[in-house]
């Protein structure tokens, strides 16, 4: 079985709700992320076969597929594709397993594990919240309650 490697990390600064990185749109901050690891690791970003990015609220800014709204805001050419994982707080975490899991199979070679989020632009509960006001109804279904 082949073995998965990172190979380099990045992440913004931190920062905290209505500070600092408050005027970036999340795919931006995303985006910028991506690009500052293709950077680092030297790789060529067409060699780049997927990039899979967790985000919990999927919602206004950060919804319309982030990872691929990501990848559209970075120097990743147009080609490589992505995929938004939600698993609420473990989301980042999976993204690694899932990239790590695709070169272990032996299906791809360089995959990008990511994770974006803006608690300011799309606070938590953004998504239920939009879709109840709309009309939509929630997430908790008579059975599930």
């Amino acid at each position: 079985m082949a073995e998965a490697y990172i190979v380099e990390a990045v992440r913004t600064a931190g920062g905290r709700r209505g500070g600092r990185l408050k005027e970036y749109h999340p795919a931006d901050l995303g985006g910028a992320v991506l690009s500052a690891l293709v950077d680092r690791s030297g790789i060529d970003p067409a060699a780049v076969e997927d990039v899979v990015m967790g985000c919990v609220g999927m919602a206004g800014e950060q919804s319309f597929h982030i990872g691929r709204n990501c990848v559209l805001a970075s120097k990743l050419p147009e080609s490589v594709p992505a995929v938004s994982i939600d698993r609420q707080c473990g989301s980042s975490q999976q993204s690694i397993q899932f990239a790590a899991q695709a070169v272990m199979s032996g299906t791809m070679d360089i995959v990008i594990a990511a994770g974006v989020e803006s608690m300011t632009r799309v606070p938590m509960g953004s998504p239920t919240r939009l879709a109840a006001e709309a009309g939509l109804g929630v997430p908790m279904s008579p059975k599930m309650r």
